[in-house]
This record gives structure tokens, sequence and C-alpha cells, in this order.
């Protein structure tokens, strides 16, 4: 239980819409039982009253109370609904920044071993499960205890017996059904959340991959153990639901005991009437109305062990400790910027084979540098050492003679604008896609930008109002590179890192991409990771991995005349063309 704390400190911050929720719950249960209860009592008075207390019994006053109660219930149960609705809501986007800041910071080193669809339930589905803890359990548990005392309270100014006999059974069931039914659905709760999370952690995983399964004819067994999973998760939800069949049958069967003891406790007489009268039916009703508030008592310990298995699962996230951590104040970037990586070494966290061994480079102000070599030797790597998503294992990077974790975050990443190999492209328009990179740039120049980049065909119907889609669905893989690429253009840092811009384009519009490149990097340092020698010529230094080791370095020239791999790469493209 202790899980839940950290969950219910972010409550505080809505404490007035919560406690008005609750107080809505209170007064619409009582206007509720109010209705049963004097409806009962009035019903039962005229009867027992007949003609002969036409003129004497008091119709109006019952009658006004009925409708006042029916009123207030309707209108309180209306409110009760639209706040603590509202409150939900806004606790759960509360909690949700809160998860997302605490996560954020972890990517990629904390949660590598994490797949991404399970960081996507943890991050949506649990959060989402911990509404139960206010709607379900908080909520109703608290107006059940209150409304027990009031109408206790309310019951021994006519029989301080039945109300006491009352008030005791409705107190003794709410301190025992949560237990009872939290022990009952903590497992069922567990492994519901777990196969949640399991069955839609693997179906993101088939529908990312169905091209190769479905290559490879390995599609009906991946969705057998689809189908297994949802089975183990519906057996689960039903089982939940014979739960609840089952509390609100014990809930009905205690309150129609409990009404028929009432009964016999008033055949003698209620209070100091020997004779009952309609107050028996008044205690009768009340009874079966109270009932109501305890009901949701019951089902909601049921969600508790959901809610406890979902915080649990998110505290596990979100306790992770950076693998990266970053200074609140650093030392102050110039204009000129030289990098120089001296003797670095790394290694994934779990894989004792390096990937990256001895690695020095040198990357001078204004200077553009090339680092060509094989997939897999560890480029993509070293460009994320230098943007510090990973720290190396040993060695050192230096911005201008300090180690580069001697910078802080917003630092760094206002010094380097970086192109990866996967470009990620929100689902929004191209205009804010672009605005990512520079938000107060005009259409005139995102419109430049994008011809630079021979994107200019996007804007052709709709403008930069065009509508790129989930994931760029709408563009291939060589006009998702591009738009980051236009992005890296749009962005006013001193340091540009490519990996692989190029990948995926045809000849003529890589020539263009490259030549861009270099007119917008002119001024500034470039690093471009590439296993193509297009363009290498123009490069003040090329710099050649392979196997996590930088093996030669030079000049185009040079490197050709050392005849070593560069040749033997230049050489092959040579034979290719």
């Amino acid at each position: 239980m202790r899980v839940l704390l950290p969950f219910l400190a972010l409550y505080r911050r809505h404490w007035l819409l919560l406690n008005l929720g609750i107080l809505l719950t209170i007064v619409a249960v009582l206007a509720s039982i109010s209705l049963l209860t004097l409806s009962g009592w009035f019903l039962a008075g005229t009867a027992l009253a007949g003609t002969a207390g036409l003129y004497t019994f008091n119709y109006m006053l019952p009658a006004a109370g009925v409708r006042g109660s029916a009123i207030i219930r309707t209108a309180s149960r209306y409110a009760e609904r639209l706040v603590n609705h509202d409150a939900t809501f806004r606790v759960l986007a509360h909690l949700r920044v809160f998860t997302f800041q605490k996560l954020f910071p972890l990517s990629p080193g904390a949660i590598a071993h994490y797949r991404q669809g399970d960081i996507l339930n943890r991050l949506v589905a649990d959060v989402e499960s911990l509404d139960h803890l206010y709607l379900r359990v908080l909520s109703p548990i608290f107006a059940a205890l209150v409304i027990t005392i009031l109408l206790t309270l309310a019951l021994s100014t006519l029989d301080l017996l039945l109300a006491l006999t009352l008030g005791t059974i409705m107190l003794c069931l709410l301190i025992t059904l949560p237990f009872f039914f939290y022990q009952a659905g903590k497992s069922i709760g567990h492994y519901l959340t777990i196969f949640r999370s399991q069955y839609r952690a693997y179906l993101i995983n088939i529908i990312q991959a169905q091209a190769e399964l479905t290559v490879f004819g390995a599609l009906p067994r991946f969705r057998q153990v689809l189908t297994n999973l949802e089975s183990s998760w519906l057996k689960r939800q039903q089982q939940q639901s014979n739960l609840t069949a089952l509390s609100q049958s014990i809930m009905i069967l205690i309150s129609g005991l409990t009404a028929t003891l009432l009964m016999w406790l008033a055949a003698t007489g209620v209070g100091e009437q020997h004779k009952p009268g309609a107050l028996i039916a008044l205690f009768v009703f009340c009874t079966l109305a109270a009932f109501e508030v305890l009901g949701p008592v019951a089902v909601a310990f049921q969600y508790l062990g959901q809610v406890v298995t979902s915080a649990n699962r998110l505290m596990e996230l979100i306790n992770q400790q950076p693998a990266v951590t970053f200074p609140t104040s650093g030392i102050t970037m110039s204009n000129k910027v030289e990098i120089k990586l001296q003797n670095v070494h790394f290694s994934y966290p779990q894989q004792p084979q390096p990937t990256l061994q001895n690695i020095s480079l040198t990357l001078n102000a204004g200077e553009h540098v090339a680092l060509l070599g094989k997939t897999g030797c560890g480029k993509s790597t070293l460009l994320q050492l230098l943007t510090r998503a990973w720290d190396v294992s040993s060695g050192q990077i230096l911005i201008n003679g300090q180690p580069i974790n001697h910078y802080n975050e917003k630092t760094l990443r206002k010094l380097m604008a970086v192109v990866p190999q996967r470009t990620h492209i929100f689902s929004d328009t191209l205009r804010n896609n672009l605005l990512i990179a520079k938000d107060d740039a005009s259409d005139t120049l995102l419109t430049k930008v994008l011809k630079q980049v021979g994107l200019d065909s996007l804007i052709k119907n709709q403008g930069l109002d065009s509508w790129i889609g989930e994931g760029g669905r709408q563009l291939s893989g060589g006009e998702q590179r591009r738009l980051g690429i236009a992005r890296a253009l749009l962005y006013d840092a001193s340091v540009i890192l490519l990996d692989e811009p190029t990948e995926g384009l045809d000849a003529k519009t890589e020539k263009q991409i490259l030549i861009q490149l270099q007119q917008h990097c002119s001024d500034k340092t470039l690093l471009v990771i590439t296993h193509r020698l297009q363009g290498l010529e123009k490069m003040n230094q090329i710099y050649v991995m392979d196997d996590g080791k930088i093996i030669e370095h030079a000049t185009h020239e040079e490197l050709l005349q050392l005849q070593g791999r560069y040749f033997q790469y230049y050489q092959a493209r040579i034979v290719l063309t």
C-alpha cells in the first residue's frame, strides 16, 4: 500500500475539487436515502390513517419532503458526476505529466531494456488505472463512513436501539468488506494488469513486424501466442466480474437480513410508541436505501489489487536512475566550438563486448568531417556519445577543452542540431513538424527550407497545412529523412551532426542535399556519419571506422594515396559505377 503514497500526494493540487466531489456524493446519497425513507413512511402512514385521517393527517409536509429529496438527489447526482470526473481527469492529466517528466531523463539508457509497447502501456493504461483510487476507493469509503455516522445520529432521535443496530452492522461491513474483497481480488487484479500489458506490448510488436512475420511464415505462430495471452486476460476479467456479482449478491442478502432484523426489533414498538405504526416502514426503507452506499465499497476494493499493481509498475519505471545526469548550471558556450574525443571506450550495459575502442577524433571549429564505415561498426553509437545519450566507459569527450559532462543539458542541446537515422514525425501539419526546430520561423522561411531539401512537392496542394499523419505515414523514408534535415537547417546550432543523411535518396537528390548542407554549414562544424562516399572529397577530414575502431583518417586525397581501407571502398564504388 505504501506504493500509493507518492500518487496520493499528487491529489493535494486538486484538493478543492476532490473534496467537493466527496461532499456532493454524500449529499446525493443522503437525498436518495431521504427520498426512499420518506416515501415509505408516507405511504404507510396514509394507509394507516385511512379515510378517518383525511383531514387530520399532514399530507403536505411529507409530500414536500419527497419532492425536495427527489430534486436534491437529481441535482446533486449530476453535479457529483460532473465534479468527480472533472477532478479525476485533472488528476490523471497531472499524473501523466508527472510520469512523463520522470520518464524523459531516463531515455534511452535507463529504460533500454524495456520494450516500447510495455513503456507505452505503463504510461497510458497503468496511469489510467489509478483513477480507481479516487473514484472507486477513496470517495466511496469516506462517503460511506460519514453517511453511516449521520444516519445513526438521525435515527437515534426515533429509537436508539434500532439506530445503533443499523449503524453497528453498517460499520462492521465497512471494516470487513474492503479487507475481504481486497484479498479476494488482489491476485485477480495483479494478473489482469500483467496480462493486459503483455497482450498490448505483444500486439504492438506483431503490428510493427507484420511484414517480416508474413514473409517468413511466422505470423500464425505469433498470432497463437497473442490468442493465448488474450484468453488469459479475458479469464481474469471474467473472474473479476464473478467477484463483482458475488459482492452485490452478498450486499443484497445482508440488506434483506438487516431489514428483517430491524422489523423484528421494532415489532414491540419504536421509541416511546408501543405500536410501531408507520415508523417500522421508515426504518425498513431507510435500511434498504442505506445499503446503497455500501455497494460501491465492496466493489471498490476488488480493483485495489489492480491499482496497486499499476502503481508498482509505474514506480518501478520512474524510480530508475538516469544513465546520464546533467549539472544544473554549467559552462557558458562560445560561438566557436572545438570537439575532441580522447581514447574513448564504450560498452552497452549488460554487454561485455566493447562497442567503441580507443576512439580519438577532433572536430575543429568550422571543420567538415566525415565518419565512414560499414553498418554496425559503431558510428551511430559515437553520435549518441556526442549528444550524451550515453556516457563514455573510459576516456573523455572535450568541448572547447572542457569535459562534456560539465555542460548543462540546455547548453548542450543549443549547441548541436542532430539528424538521427530515424526521424520522428509527429501526427500534425507540415508546418508544426518544422516549427519544432524554430518556433518563430515564418512561412516564407519554412517554404524556402523545404525547397532546399527537395520537399516543395509537399506544399503544392494544402501548403504548410498539409497533414503528415502519425509517424509520417504520408511520407516515404527518404522524405522523412529530408524533413529531418530541414529541421537541422532551421535550427540555429554551431555543430551539425548527421547520421546517414542521404540514405534512401537517389543520386541526384543526394547530391543536391549535400550541396545545400555544405553551403548552410560554411561557418559551422559539420559531422556526417555515412557508409556512402558521395561528396566526401569536399570534407576537411575523413575518419574510417571498422569494428568499433578508427583505422585511418586524413583528407580524401591523402587516404587515396595510402591505399588502405578508404582506397578499397573508393575502388569498389568505381567498379559498381
